[in-house]
């Protein structure tokens, strides 16, 4: 049977309207953090409603997991944290390695005031918050306050608008990322325990086969995620926390293209003009040309497979999963994890150590420890403030680092995961929801109060 052309051409825009507005709204950079900002209030009304067990419930729903004879039974919230935050690391891995060999962390100057202010927004807050907790039974969430929300601090910073200089924003993302970097060594290195040589060995050969993959101009994404797969297990099993599997696989995925520039637009240029050959003289609808026209067929198929080629894999594995993680993965995250019950002890949760700990370190120290360290490597030389920013406007973009959200969560259930440690864990919580929303609101206004910055003509 024949579809008209009349029914082929009215269908794209209906399909358009429907899905533009959610399009348009996934493009923004402040979506991900209103998503994720809207799954943290719905887990913390829900964790304080009348139907406060069946959140409990939701944390605990098992899951039966497992290929053939091997089967494993999870808890939902295990799930979310030790298996979907791997992708989410998997990610930022990505993320880490596209800024280091192509972006803002690319050379040791561009690097440098990123870096400087990183260290002191780990430092400071760390020992802050070890100053408060020393010898007591919240120490090892030291950890807590030192990691910096990237999705919340851009989100903020796209609701400034033009008063944050460009190169301030620049500087926020790098800094962002240098404070990954440190996070993700924190926690390999600090909340890993009990190591299994075996499960080290094997996941070393799954590194090393990723590895030989790489070198053999292996392009395919499945290949990499069945070993990211296997080495997930590996690193669950050998005592690393697994998500660190996916920062490890991150590194290895390939950066080069297939095709340089000259093959690309030749080809191209050819595949084109092969298609426009193939055209007829009378006029004809797009869709029934390419149904009923085998050259136009081809030349698409290999503009197709030329446009992959020219693609690198880090690129199109970190464009492809940016919403999955933004939209999927991190709201579940903090629907799973944000849920404190504000019960009658909140009084008492307020005053522990680790909510002061928490809250100082996010609030104080990531501001005061950001600005400090970038001030004394300007001074010293070793680094150069971005043009057209004042020390004040830096120290206001500092602000956005103390909103700690979801790494900070993730290392706090790292920290206090036993049950006899559930009070510290919801103590830790409460910190980190108070600290990063008190942070967040400073933040944009001081940001508000900037003079914005010059737009460019044209």
């Amino acid at each position: 049977m024949t579809t008209p052309a009349s029914t082929l051409r009215a269908s794209t825009p209906v399909i358009a309207q429907v899905l533009g507005p959610f399009e348009r709204f996934a493009a923004r950079e402040s979506s991900g953090g209103i998503v994720l900002l809207a799954c943290a209030l719905v887990a913390l009304a829900w964790a304080n409603s009348p139907w406060a067990s069946s959140y409990l419930a939701f944390q605990e729903t098992p899951l039966a997991l497992g290929i053939g004879g091997l089967r494993a039974e999870i808890s939902v919230l295990h799930f979310i944290n030790d298996g979907l935050m791997a992708v989410f690391f998997f990610v930022v891995g990505l993320e880490i390695k596209r800024e280091v060999l192509v972006g803002e962390l690319a050379s040791l100057r561009q690097a440098a005031l990123p870096l400087a202010g990183a260290l002191g927004g780990m430092l400071a807050p760390a020992a802050l918050y070890a100053a408060l907790n020393a010898g007591g039974p919240g120490a090892p969430g030291w950890g807590i306050p030192m990691a910096t929300d990237i999705a919340f601090a851009i989100g903020v910073l796209a609701l400034v608008g033009d008063r944050v200089p460009v190169g301030l924003k620049v500087f926020l993302v790098a800094l962002a990322i240098a404070d990954d970097i440190g996070a993700i060594l924190v926690i390999a290195l600090f909340y890993s325990h009990g190591l299994d040589l075996g499960a080290v060995g094997a996941a070393l050969a799954l590194l090393l086969l990723a590895v030989a993959a790489n070198r053999a101009g292996v392009r395919a994404a499945w290949a990499y995620g069945l070993i990211g797969v296997m080495l997930w297990a590996a690193v669950l099993q050998s005592g690393v926390h697994a998500t660190v599997a996916g920062v490890l696989l991150a590194f290895i995925i390939p950066v080069h293209t297939l095709v340089d520039e000259r093959k690309f637009l030749g080809e191209g240029r050819r595949a084109l003009d092969d298609f426009d050959r193939a055209l007829p003289d009378a006029p004809l609808d797009l869709a029934q040309q390419v149904l009923t026209n085998e050259a136009s067929q081809e030349a698409l198929h290999r503009l197709e497979r030329l446009t992959e080629a020219a693609q690198p894999p880090l690129h199109r594995l970190e464009h492809g999963l940016h919403g999955l993680v933004s939209f999927g993965i991190m709201p579940l995250f903090a629907l799973a994890n944000a849920g404190v019950r504000l019960g009658g002890g909140v009084a008492d949760a307020i005053s522990s150590p680790v909510t002061l700990g928490v809250l100082l370190g996010l609030v104080l120290g990531k501001p005061l420890g950001i600005t400090l360290v970038a001030w004394l490597a300007v001074r010293l030389g070793l680094a150069e403030r971005p043009e057209g920013a004042p020390w004040a406007a830096l120290h206001a973009v500092s602000w956005l680092g103390g909103v700690g959200f979801t790494m900070s969560l993730f290392i706090a259930g790292l920290a206090f995961g036993a049950p006899e440690a559930a009070p510290l864990l919801t103590a830790a919580k409460l910190g980190i929801l108070l600290a990063s929303t008190l942070a967040g609101v400073v933040g944009y206004i001081l940001c508000r109060k900037l003079t914005p910055t010059a737009r460019p003509r044209g």
